[in-house]
């Protein structure tokens, strides 16, 4: 039998519209023409989420002469590019807890170098005059347990023994300030290092600035196929589209949650699909109700956790907690709609604003982010150095791909840089096994963490292990 908060929950989703919020917008450019004949150019990108757009963007600022062409087999930014939180933070090792138990030998440079990251991506947005609303707010990890209250005030002592100065601890009177949650025990805010930023216009910004510097842009184009190729200007690379080929001295692979076409690297990500709700804009009163007069970014610290934000227009974007991973790895469009999800999140929603009780969801959609066992970028070569790729992201994406592509370029330089340097860089993570064996482990992981969330935090043999061999997840 329903509940009555569960038939509340469910009524405050009937208007919403199954489509993402960000990409549902009058302003959305129009595609360009796909690629058909043949082209010829110095650099080929394939891919046109935020790891292409950055690479090819840097390309073209690092060298204005170089030829570069970038392919998307859809539209610029209509996949995990525009669909996301619009988070975009300054770590690139999917957050400084993270880091530590990977790099600590490193963490401080890996700091120092997401940092200047995030800076340049917020001098490159004003330079080009990217209108993505980037506000460099912040985000607040929310503890909504007490055992949670202990691991913030631990990596809050961690990061400041490590000179990170950003960070402020908030307790439970001083987090209810900023916003106002009866499930708010306390919290740590990260004051510099994360900017609120609207996705969709981000991409279409970076695409519009591409094309200002030259590069040639082609949607609607899947590379299909990569191979070696020789012609009179020497040896390349041919990819193979539907309507034609592209021939290139240097290949950036930006594919990420789709197949590789670097066949040997498929087997480091899987798709898990990620779902998120939009609430209508909220009333003056409601705004009041709730607070949030500094707009931070806001995710709580259970391992299923979620992520929260309000936006320009006074709406509250509210994602996560569920992480639904495909037998086999396979891209389901089906799965880009979950009622059941979206149901869950908004009974979740509801306890943790109870004064909103009667705000509608304007919008309710979902989608694939690749994911990797240590969950954060890796990257390498193929074909003797004329290829590179970064993927593996694992949902923290809209600011570490600048990152990446900056990685990209120095590889495919041959270049030793600070960056090149980094064990990060060097090293790869764990691949995932074949079937049902991928299946059962990250069904087990789900199940464990789950349980770690209901029992105070306390991971079982599975999780310890799993931490051991430097698997840990969350959701």
């Amino acid at each position: 039998m329903r509940t009555a908060g569960a038939a509340l929950s469910a009524a405050s989703l009937s208007d919403a519209r199954p489509v993402p919020y960000w990409l549902d917008d009058p302003g959305r450019p129009g595609a360009l023409p796909a690629l058909t004949g043949d082209e010829h150019c110095d650099l080929l990108v394939i891919g046109g989420g935020y790891s292409g757009l950055w690479t090819a963007l840097l390309a073209k600022e690092r060298d204005p002469e170089r030829d570069v062409v970038l392919i998307e087999g859809r539209e610029v930014g209509w996949a995990a590019s525009g669909r996301n939180g619009g988070f975009c933070a300054a770590s690139l090792t999917h957050g400084f807890s993270n880091g530590l138990a990977r790099w600590p030998g490193e963490l401080r440079k890996l700091e120092e170098l997401g940092e200047r990251n995030l800076d340049a991506i917020e001098a490159t947005v004003a330079r080009y005059a990217i209108d993505c609303s980037f506000e460099r707010t912040g985000e607040i990890d929310i503890a909504t347990e007490p055992y949670q209250l202990d691991d913030l005030h631990e990596l809050y002592e961690e990061a400041s023994r490590l000179g990170h100065t950003g960070l402020e601890p908030l307790d439970r009177d001083a987090v209810r300030a900023e916003v106002d949650s009866p499930t708010f025990l306390g919290g740590l805010w990260n004051r510099r290092g994360v900017a609120m930023l609207h996705p969709a216009k981000l991409a279409w910004g970076l695409k519009r600035a591409c094309a200002e510097l030259g590069v040639r842009l082609y949607e609607n184009t899947r590379g299909l196929e990569l191979a070696r190729a020789r012609s009179a200007a020497g040896s390349g690379m041919a990819v193979r589209t539907p309507y034609g080929r592209v021939f290139a001295r240097k290949v950036a692979l930006g594919t990420n949650v789709f197949p590789s076409l670097v066949r040997r690297v498929r087997p480091y990500t899987v798709p898990v699909y990620d779902y998120a709700l939009m609430t209508e804009p909220l009333t003056e009163e409601q705004r009041a109700a709730i607070g949030w007069k500094n707009r931070q970014g806001l995710g709580d610290s259970a391992n299923q956790f979620h992520y929260f934000r309000i936006t320009d227009d006074h709406r509250i974007l509210w994602g996560g907690y569920d992480a639904i991973y495909p037998y086999g790895g396979r891209l389901d469009t089906a799965l880009h709609h979950r009622p059941e999800t979206y149901l869950k999140l908004a009974t979740h929603f509801f306890r943790c604003f109870p004064q909103l009780e009667g705000v509608r969801f304007s919008h309710a959609w979902g989608g694939a982010i690749d994911t990797c066992s240590r969950f954060s970028a890796f990257f390498g070569t193929a074909y003797d150095g004329r290829v590179a790729y970064a993927a593996g992201y694992t949902g923290l994406g809209v600011g570490a791909t600048r990152f990446g592509g900056e990685v990209m370029l120095d590889l495919l330089a041959g270049e030793r840089t600070e960056r090149t340097a980094l064990e990060m860089v060097r090293s790869k993570p764990l691949p995932f096994p074949p079937e049902p064996a991928a299946w059962a482990g990250i069904g087990l992981t789900k199940w464990s963490l789950a349980r770690a969330d209901a029992r105070g935090g306390r991971r079982n043999l599975w999780l310890r292990t799993m931490d051991r061999l430097g698997l840990g997840f969350d959701s």
